[in-house]
């Protein structure tokens, strides 16, 4: 229903697009040169509707109309790195909500004085891996530190892993043979919120290694849901790898956190810029991106992977 929805929202706006066209194109043969500040006002909006559609058509891959889940993971840098992760954290949920899009944090580990030291969090939407995908690789930020009492600039380091949540489970098959799961203690403030019960699922998927956890549910079967989400999604994207690997594509490698590697950089001092170095895009008003304002960040950087790929 899902699909059909969204075939049913493209075929529309086509009808409505190639609808203004033959009005506009109607007005034109009156030949009214009064009419030529209106038809020149109607060829502006056709033209930023059709280049939103041309865009559109960008997100055209296996899994870009689907919900994604995004990880962030704090990096090198102690402190500053665990508090830099929650600021992208931030900024992800913002970036979400603007696009309404529903998030469901599945997992968060605290920071040991501040921060995270990492989130998953389910983004569920239309085009969300999409436009999501493009922000795959480690994130830099330079400011100066607020927990330095010397006032020193500090870099800082974060890694955002995004995976595509698939509608059925076709895609994948993991087997009970395949799969550990533990239960332990959620992690917590303390006080009258603690768990007292194991409500907190670790899974690991033995043939890959991979591990997952969820915490955030209060009820252990919702835990397990949310982990074997999360686990799922990132059995499909080890699939995707390796196609593209095949293919001789190198897209989305999973990199460490840490100097040289950063797919983008947030300068709060001395000067304030955010710039992607894939496409060398950016922008000086920093408050804004880090306040969800991404989406030129993120077209820029699919439609250079459009002409590469041309």
């Amino acid at each position: 229903m899902r699909q059909l929805s969204r075939v049913r929202k493209d075929v529309e706006s086509w009808r409505a697009l190639n609808q203004r066209v033959e009005d506009a194109l109607e007005l034109a043969r009156l030949g009214d040169e009064a009419m030529r500040d209106e038809i020149a006002q109607e060829l502006s909006i056709i033209d930023a509707e059709l280049e939103e559609i041309e865009f559109a058509s960008l997100l055209s891959g296996k899994y870009d109309a689907d919900s994604a889940i995004l990880a962030i993971h704090a990096g090198a840098g102690g402190t500053d790195s665990q508090d830099w992760a929650q600021m992208l954290e931030r900024m992800y949920l913002r970036w979400a909500e603007s696009r309404d899009l529903r998030t469901e944090v599945l997992d968060r580990s605290e920071g040991e004085e501040a921060g995270i030291k990492s989130v998953t969090i389910a983004i569920d939407g239309d085009y969300a891996y999409g436009y999501l995908r493009s922000e795959r690789g480690v994130h830099r930020l330079v400011r100066i530190s607020p927990y330095d009492s010397a006032r020193r600039r500090h870099t800082s380091f974060a890694l955002a892993e995004v995976y595509p949540q698939v509608e059925t489970d076709t895609e994948i098959e993991i087997l009970p043979k395949d799969i550990r799961i533990d239960t332990f203690l959620s992690a917590g403030a303390g006080g009258q919120n603690v768990q007292k019960n194991e409500t907190a699922v670790r899974i690991t998927h033995e043939p890959t290694g991979i591990v997952v956890s969820s915490q955030n549910e209060r009820s252990q079967t919702q835990n397990k849901d949310n982990a074997m989400r999360v686990l799922r999604a990132r059995l499909l994207d080890v699939e995707r790898q390796k196609r593209e690997e095949q293919l001789a594509e190198i897209k989305g490698e999973h990199v460490s956190a840490e100097w040289g590697s950063q797919i983008r950089s947030y300068v709060l001092h001395p000067y304030q810029m955010v710039k992607d170095h894939r496409t060398n895009h950016e922008r000086g008003n920093t408050s804004a991106v880090l306040d969800g304002d991404l989406t030129e960040f993120m077209e820029a950087y699919l439609k250079s992977e459009a002409r590469r790929s041309a």
